[in-house]
């Protein structure tokens, strides 16, 4: 008789359980973009504007970021494709997630995002790689088929927008906790390059350049967006901060010749997974080793022009991972500029410890690669 009631309470609670798992909640978010959005939580179907927001996911399902992702922009195996083929490694199906288009905004395919039957959308405030906040035409036609669309941000104001989107999506996705968590050490992180550089005044000059070997001539700089903010936060001054209206515009190498900024940084796109490309681009990222690093660095900085910087002379010229413009992780290229821009007042400072310890605690994989170089001994390897 005690073994019968026993199944009966058993078989009383696995009745129970499938309506806990779909129990939602109607709630109201204000997105990125400053719209207010009406969504059923937690969602379990989703759509990326961007790929490359899988490592956001990451941080709230370590398991299995894949899991929700019914359909994505193509855009990581693209421009990333050495951080892709690491996700392949771990979680081979995210070859089999639809893909709504191949890496640029005109590229999406209303028609296949619509097919894969997204709960709602996740798109970028203003993106180069897929829909965005601007995209209105979309947006309408999303609103038509009753799918919301939530805006998000780790690109043009990264260091603001990054807290306000990863709490986003943890409400989302009924992981606020795993946001939480996530933001606590961000926020730490943050604030001790913040709290030193209170009271720093001289601030060292910096030329970034961006996306460097993708064009024959130089140079391709940043503004005060993306990246450029990065400087700002780490105690240095960007040269085009003020000059380059967007996120990123071309500049003459006369220009730099004349100014001479301190430092010199390159942003490296080259991934150590794809042949041919070591001496073109700058290899930093997933799997990269550190001498392979150096060396493209320097033969970066070997060009005709750029070699003449007092700042490449003087060993003051560094690469940070290009991505880093687009990831919840960018705190760690913060940490490693300010360590580069004021060495006396960080060097107890470990970037290289704060990126290891945010793979460990919030990727499903541990740190394999290099994200950073320079040419001198504070390069911070």
């Amino acid at each position: 008789m005690k073994m019968l009631s026993t199944i009966f309470k058993v078989l009383a609670v696995l009745a129970i359980v499938p309506n806990i798992a779909v129990a939602r909640e109607a709630i109201t978010v204000t997105d990125i973009a400053g719209r207010e959005v009406r969504v059923q939580v937690p969602v379990d179907h989703v759509i990326l504007g961007e790929g490359r927001y899988m490592p956001a996911l990451a941080i709230l399902d370590r398991d299995n970021p894949i899991k929700r992702v019914s359909g994505m922009v193509g855009d990581f195996e693209k421009y990333d494709p050495a951080g892709y083929a690491q996700f392949r490694k771990h979680f081979p199906a995210i070859d089999d997630i639809p893909r709504i288009g191949g890496g640029n905004a005109g590229s999406f395919s209303l028609e296949k995002a619509l097919s894969v039957k997204p709960d709602v959308a996740i798109f970028g405030l203003m993106s180069g790689h897929g829909p965005s906040a601007k995209s209105k035409e979309i947006l309408d036609m999303f609103a038509a088929a009753d799918i919301p669309v939530v805006t998000i941000d780790f690109r043009i104001d990264p260091l603001v927008n990054t807290p306000k989107s990863l709490a986003l999506l943890g409400r989302l996705f009924g992981r606020d906790r795993q946001a939480t968590e996530f933001l606590t050490y961000y926020g730490e992180q943050l604030a001790l390059v913040q709290d030193r550089l209170a009271t720093v005044e001289q601030k060292p000059t910096v030329f970034l350049e961006s996306r460097v070997g993708l064009r024959n001539d130089c140079c391709e700089a940043m503004g005060d967006k993306m990246m450029g903010r990065f400087v700002a936060m780490a105690g240095g001054r960007n040269i085009f901060a003020e000059t380059i209206p967007g996120t990123h515009g071309i500049v003459s190498l006369e220009h730099l010749l004349v100014d001479q900024p301190d430092i010199y940084m390159a942003t490296a796109i080259g991934a150590s997974s794809r042949d041919g490309d070591a001496v073109k681009f700058v290899t930093l990222g997933a799997g990269a080793d550190a001498a392979l690093a150096r060396d493209s660095l320097r033969h970066a900085v070997s060009r005709k022009g750029i070699s003449e910087l007092r700042a490449v002379k003087q060993g003051r010229a560094y690469a940070v991972w290009h991505h880093f413009y687009n990831t919840p992780l960018n705190v760690a290229a913060v940490q490693a500029m300010a360590k580069w821009f004021h060495p006396d007042l960080f060097k107890d400072l470990d970037p290289q410890v704060t990126l290891r310890t945010m793979y460990h605690r919030f990727q499903p994989f541990e740190l394999d690669g290099v994200y950073w170089t320079g040419l001198g001994e504070s390069a911070g390897q």
